[in-house]
């Protein structure tokens, strides 16, 4: 056998200039231009960059699921047969057996009405004659694999009896169960915690390592892409600009977009001495034992989702509270707009006691409060125009008669927010994310807020999209100077804006204190945790954090037992 031959064999994936058009009633509009890539068994390959770059799109070839509206030509080459030229019986022959997705989100991924086990068994089933005793001993063995514990019990739960980080592990099972030789892995953890994204990136890597899959990783998370990537391939307008080692690529990146890319990361830098706001500075929201539970159903007990948590907001001050799913900082971002009743202590807003408020005596605050929310796609109102939407706060508060009115406002914000003002005469779907977001803030601020709420406002957004606005939320926050609650749970991106920071776990406070202090010095061990989870776009640098978590949590591990 040559060489040559022996190479092909070794090539999992081989993708020879790919083309992909998509066909729409404006036009063909090209997706994927001349993209040639190599994965080999037991290799991962990132393919990085912005939304619509076509990194989606160039993976969805390989498993055969773009829509009748696309033509690709080229070649894609899964294990030597070209998925472009076999023909749709043959593609569904081959997923699950040779090419296996892991999508983004796992919710969607599941169906919510049949048990996990019965899920990953119709995979199995349909690939060939196993008896039904056969497929679930076999479910029950690869949730063991994946970490799920208690796997022969929990083979027969449902997808909502699983946290977000055990779906995606469930999600990782369906794809591995058969054994495939490719995986291919889009966005896999953008919507878990830092902490379980740690989980779920060391889970890949055993799949690389213990089942020798071949990875094709989606991702506009540098930092995921260090941690797990071997080779990568930045693509950015439907071609690739630049592609290397994952060492090489971080250290001396080429391209200029790849420049860019790299230095729109959040770091996590110190930011040197934040000014204390000063000891006479208005107190715009003071928490002193802060309680919210959630009534009980069915003559159950209720749910405490705060417990007894103090803390303040200065006029002119940025509060970041950070936390994985079910912390409580949702929860007391919704209290504080007055949207979740307190139930116990005191929460002072804008002068308004919140525990026991009745909504006349707080009506006239909310004017002052607006809220920037995680997904702008689903907070606006498709049917109105963008200018309508911004106009709204205006409108319900009585500042102006109709959107017509309200116009020269809404210009003024949306040039405040960098978007020119023709933009306020087209519907939310014609915006990008990062625009949206854009036009998002400029709605919260139409009133001119004294507190503004911020609910995880960039991590749908991809990464040089957020520094943008990250850098237009800063630069808004100083020229107004609104107090702001910032919500998230990625600290790089809390460390930029924040004054103070307040580390949320199972409703309780931790650690709270300046940035430098909570990032640079923490005391609690949860803290300690999430800063060591959250991954470095430096593939050394984050190949050492790996190794302090893992003794992190091997600490914990024994002073538990």
């Amino acid at each position: 056998m040559t060489d040559t031959a022996h190479d092909d064999r070794l090539k999992a994936v081989d993708i020879r200039d790919l083309e992909v058009t998509f066909a729409t009633d404006g036009g063909d509009v090209p997706a994927v231009q001349g993209v040639s890539l190599e994965v080999r068994a037991g290799e991962v390959l990132a393919i990085v960059g912005e939304s619509g770059s076509g990194k989606t799109v160039t993976a969805k070839t390989i498993l055969g699921l773009l829509p009748d509206t696309a033509v690709a030509s080229g070649a894609v080459l899964l294990t030597g047969e070209d998925v472009l030229s076999v023909g749709p019986k043959r593609v569904r022959e081959l997923r699950g057996t040779d090419v296996a997705m892991v999508f983004q989100e796992p919710s969607t991924a599941l169906n919510p009405v049949y048990t996990v086990g019965w899920q990953i068994a119709e995979g199995i089933r349909a690939h060939g004659k196993v008896s039904r005793r056969e497929a679930r001993k076999r479910a029950i063995d690869i949730l063991r694999r994946v970490g799920i514990p208690d796997p022969a019990t929990r083979v027969d739960y449902y997808p909502h009896q699983f946290s977000g980080g055990q779906k995606q592990r469930v999600v990782i099972a369906m794809a591995l169960v058969l054994n495939p030789s490719v995986i291919v892995a889009d966005e896999p953890t953008t919507a878990l915690d830092v902490t379980v994204q740690a989980e779920i990136l060391d889970l890949l890597r055993r799949c690389r390592d213990e089942f020798g899959a071949a990875i094709v990783l989606i991702t506009h998370n540098m930092g995921v892409v260090a941690d797990l990537a071997d080779r990568v391939a930045v693509m950015y307008l439907g071609g690739v600009v630049e592609e290397a080692d994952a060492a090489t690529l971080f250290a001396s990146p080429q391209d200029d977009y790849t420049k860019r890319l790299l230095g729109s990361v959040p770091r996590l830098e110190a930011r040197g001495h934040q000014a204390a706001p000063a000891a006479d500075a208005e107190v715009v929201v003071r928490a002193s034992g802060l309680e919210i539970e959630y009534p009980g159903r069915l003559g159950r007990g209720g749910f405490r989702a705060v417990k007894g948590v103090d803390f303040t907001i200065a006029k002119g001050q940025v509060l970041g509270l950070v936390g994985e799913s079910g912390s409580g900082k949702t929860t007391i971002g919704r209290a504080i707009a007055g949207l979740t009743r307190v139930t116990g202590g005191s929460l002072e807003v804008l002068g308004v006691e919140m525990n026991g408020v009745r909504e006349r005596d707080f009506k006239p605050k909310r004017a002052d409060i607006g809220f920037v929310f995680q997904d702008p796609a689903s907070s606006f109102n498709p049917l109105l125009t963008i200018a309508e939407c911004v106009a709204e706060p205006l409108i319900v508060h009585g500042r102006a008669g109709d959107a017509r009115a309200a116009r020269g406002r809404v210009d003024e914000l949306l040039e405040a927010v960098q978007l020119p003002k023709a933009f306020g005469d087209r519907y939310p779907h014609e915006l990008s994310g990062g625009q949206r977001q854009r036009a998002s803030l400029a709605r919260s601020l139409a009133l001119d807020p004294t507190l503004l709420i911020a609910d995880e406002p960039t991590s749908a957004l991809d990464v040089s999209v957020q520094a943008r606005v990250l850098e237009l939320f800063a630069e808004l926050q100083k020229d107004l100077g609104f107090a702001a609650l910032f919500i998230s749970h990625d600290l790089a991106v809390v460390n930029i804006l924040a004054d103070r920071i307040g580390v949320l776990f199972h409703g309780d406070l931790v650690e709270s204190g300046p940035n430098d202090q909570v990032l640079g010095a923490p005391e609690h061990a949860y803290t300690k945790r999430l800063l060591a989870s959250l991954p470095v776009p430096d593939p050394a640098e984050q190949a050492r954090r790996r190794e302090a978590l893992a003794a992190l949590t091997r600490a914990e591990t024994n002073q538990e037992s």
